[in-house]
């Protein structure tokens, strides 16, 4: 949550800078009229185009600031007309008809910058609510889980909700470090109920079924129990046993993990017998079938959801090359799996141009093992940071 409180800070302030740095372009359009109109000299009346000073401001600033240039562009023009020589026409209606149309812009304009600023800040009032949503139900884990060091990113497609249907847990128990990474199908709030069916079901059988085939099973049976409309997720279990000599893997219909050795080696860990998502279970007789995949020092099990392999390039549609892209990118970071995980989804961003059209999360996984010098150097510093604390 302070990480949470300090993006919002920042973003502030931010903004605030650049409210002020707003005031510069209707201020500068405001000195380049004036300067216009004395240049041209008194033949010419060229004051009327204060008239976009207002409308800048209505794009740039808040409706204050709006209204501040407003009276400042009609004190500029009512200092002006006698040097142009605009009072001095007989006709009355030239100059009643440019005030007219200068009050009418900048009535516009206030009301403009107004809605902009009262939509911003429900945009962030709704973000603010949603970024603590999130953390409620995703509860991201620990940098270390026991003895498997984690790190995840994950990003809604929708900006402002910043939840979606994309969903993960890491959980210490009994029977081992046991990861779920799923994807909802659907969007919006049935996307995310459903998300927390699947999140609760496992944060709680997670701790009291032995196998891992029957804590598949436990979940799959809340989801078909309290999820309706046809919907089904997509999910991937892991469990980690000590000592982390291998992990044992459960499919039901997800993006198969891929396995990144030291020397970022590739490997893909496709299940023997794919499986129907959770929900769709019960259409087919008996179940999954668990597999195991060995582990040596220094292997990262990185899991993500389709979103990630889904993403396109605008340029030509290619879709993003996980499995070429994966092994420079982690085993580059020397161990630093939050540096990793980052460097991976700016990756991915600039392969989709920037947006993303899917939600996505990263989730990598690092257990120890004998002999894992980055398991060692973790621990170290987790120790010196624990004996910081308590200085």
């Amino acid at each position: 949550m302070k990480k949470a409180w300090f993006t919002r800070t920042v973003a502030r302030l931010e903004s605030e800078h650049l409210s002020r740095m707003g005031m510069s372009l209707p201020i500068g359009a405001l000195l380049v009229v004036v300067a216009a109109d004395l240049m041209a000299g008194r033949d010419h009346f060229l004051t009327p185009g204060i008239v976009v000073a207002p409308a800048l401001a209505s794009i740039t600033v808040n409706w204050r600031r709006t209204l501040v240039v407003s009276l400042l562009g009609a004190a500029v023009q009512a200092a002006l007309s006698p040097y142009d020589g605009v009072t001095d026409i007989p006709d009355h209606d030239v100059l009643f008809g440019q005030l007219f149309a200068y009050g009418l812009v900048c009535v516009f304009s206030v009301y403009i910058a107004w809605r902009r600023e009262t939509g911003a800040k429900a945009y962030t009032a709704i973000s603010s609510v949603a970024e603590a949503a999130q953390h409620a139900l995703m509860q991201p884990p620990a940098p270390r889980v026991g003895p498997v060091r984690v790190a995840a990113r994950y990003v809604s497609a929708a900006d402002a909700a910043q939840i979606g249907g994309d969903l993960y847990a890491v959980l210490e128990t009994p029977h081992g470090v046991r990861a779920l990474i799923g994807d909802v199908r659907g969007k919006g709030l049935a996307a995310v109920q459903t998300s927390a069916v699947v999140l609760g079901a496992f944060r709680e059988a997670a701790y009291d079924e032995g196998g891992l085939d029957r804590l598949a099973a436990r979940v799959d049976t809340s989801v078909r129990r309290h999820v309706t409309g046809g919907d089904f997720i997509t999910a991937l279990f892991a469990q980690f046993d000590a000592p982390c000599g291998s992990v044992e893997l459960l499919h039901y219909g997800h993006v198969p993990p891929l396995l990144v050795s030291r020397d970022g080696s590739v490997t893909r860990a496709d299940p023997a017998e794919p499986w129907l998502p959770l929900g769709l279970a019960d259409m087919v007789a008996g179940g999954p079938t668990p597999w195991r995949v060995p582990l040596r020092p220094g292997d990262v099990l990185v899991l993500c959801t389709d979103g990630v392999i889904e993403a396109r390039d605008p340029r030509d549609g290619a879709f993003y090359p996980l499995a070429e892209r994966v092994g420079p990118l982690v085993a580059g970071r020397g161990g630093d799996l939050d540096s990793a995980v980052e460097g991976l989804y700016a990756d991915l961003l600039r392969h989709a141009g920037g947006s993303l059209s899917d939600d996505v999360i990263l989730l990598l996984l690092a257990p120890d093992g004998p002999g894992d010098g980055a398991g060692e150097a973790a621990r170290a510093g987790d120790a010196k940071a624990a004996g910081d604390a308590e200085t």
